[in-house]
């Protein structure tokens, strides 16, 4: 499988200075850009501004969650985006959890499984033009007075002819059955907090399961993968970047979510980091964050980053190439543009 890089844009930060950087970034080898939503600013109208500022970048949401916007808005959104950047746009959904769904946008966290197969059949005719009939548990087209509507929807399809009838499609998941849909029926998947060595451990039999079922017409499933890079000599840079990861590491790990129900925590478990879990998450939640970072194993760390001199950075780089992973979306850690633009040039040079 080919190996691609990628970015993502942060939440924070001037916008206008970071696409107009984001250029640089496109000329020596980035091709895709992804931006984040969750509960900030919506990542369309953003990634519609990007598709007017390059020229070659696939342009990936993520990820929207698929409880903030009806399957047909979905479509419409990346037919849309599909339209004006020229066939470049990548619709990365999820299910986000019930902190975001329930309390930022008041709509009831259910059946994540079931609606996301939905959403991606449902996107899918719409994209190929079909009349929208659909008859599924939790979503009807048209909704008839049955389904507690009027009875006066009509079976529409889209106006426009899309650029493509088959938009890619990414699934953030990683708990199994999720990951298991995502390979049945995505072109792509996104987990977190990725080690590539432990792939088969976390998501092997999921995938296999999935893939069993999947459609030759889809292709290969490709993994999307978040990560940071800084190709150094310098041990200390090196230690501090990793830092940053540790703590980033430790928000999910340990915060995302009550005791019981955080998909991060229940993730590194799976790699084998029971005990390291439990007690990242004990510290967390009692307001210990800095000695919860400090708890996250140093080789979970770094064995999912790409930091440190550039033999190490060119091993980990095939250690994700070997787990199948198709996309790498790599935060460089260096301090300064320029310093960030060489090592994403480097970075993409060893990708090759």
């Amino acid at each position: 499988m080919t190996l691609k890089l990628g970015m993502p844009i942060n939440y924070a930060g001037d916008f206008r200075e970071t696409i107009e950087n984001l250029r640089d970034f496109e000329s020596v080898g980035v091709r895709r850009v992804t931006v984040p939503e969750a509960y900030s600013f919506d990542a369309v109208s953003q990634l519609g501004y990007i598709a007017a500022r390059t020229e070659t970048m696939e342009l990936q949401t993520g990820i929207l969650p698929m409880y903030s916007r009806t399957p047909t808005n979905l479509a419409m959104t990346a037919a849309g985006l599909d339209y004006i950047s020229g066939g470049r746009a990548i619709l990365g959904i999820g299910a986000s959890g019930p902190q975001v769904i329930e309390g930022f946008h008041g709509v009831k966290y259910d059946y994540p499984l079931g609606r996301a197969r939905e959403n991606a059949e449902i996107c899918r005719k719409v994209w190929r033009r079909e009349r929208l009939e659909y008859r599924g548990k939790h979503y009807q087209l048209p909704l008839t007075q049955e389904d507690g509507g009027s009875g006066l929807g009509k079976p529409l399809k889209i106006i426009n002819h899309p650029v493509r009838e088959k938009i890619p499609m990414l699934l953030a998941a990683i708990g199994p059955k999720n990951v298991e849909l995502a390979a049945e029926l995505f072109e792509e998947f996104q987990p977190f907090l990725f080690h590539p060595e432990y792939v088969q451990e976390a998501f092997g039999p999921a995938l296999a399961a999935g893939k069993a079922k999947r459609d030759p017409s889809l292709g290969d499933l490709s993994i999307v993968v978040q990560t940071s890079t800084l190709i150094t000599e310098d041990k200390d840079a090196a230690e501090n970047a990793l830092n940053g990861v540790r703590h980033h590491a430790a928000l999910y790990i340990g915060g995302m979510g009550a005791r019981g129900k955080n998909f991060y925590n229940s993730l590194v478990q799976r790699y084998g980091y029971v005990d390291e879990a439990k007690l990242i998450q004990d510290l967390y939640l009692d307001g210990r964050k800095d000695e919860a970072a400090a708890a996250v194993p140093d080789d979970l760390i770094r064995k999912m980053s790409l930091i440190g001199p550039r033999s190490y950075v060119q091993e980990r780089v095939e250690a994700f190439r070997g787990a199948d992973v198709g996309v790498l979306l790599a935060s460089p850690a260096a301090h300064t543009h320029a310093e960030r633009v060489e090592s994403m040039r480097e970075l993409a040079e060893i990708i090759g």
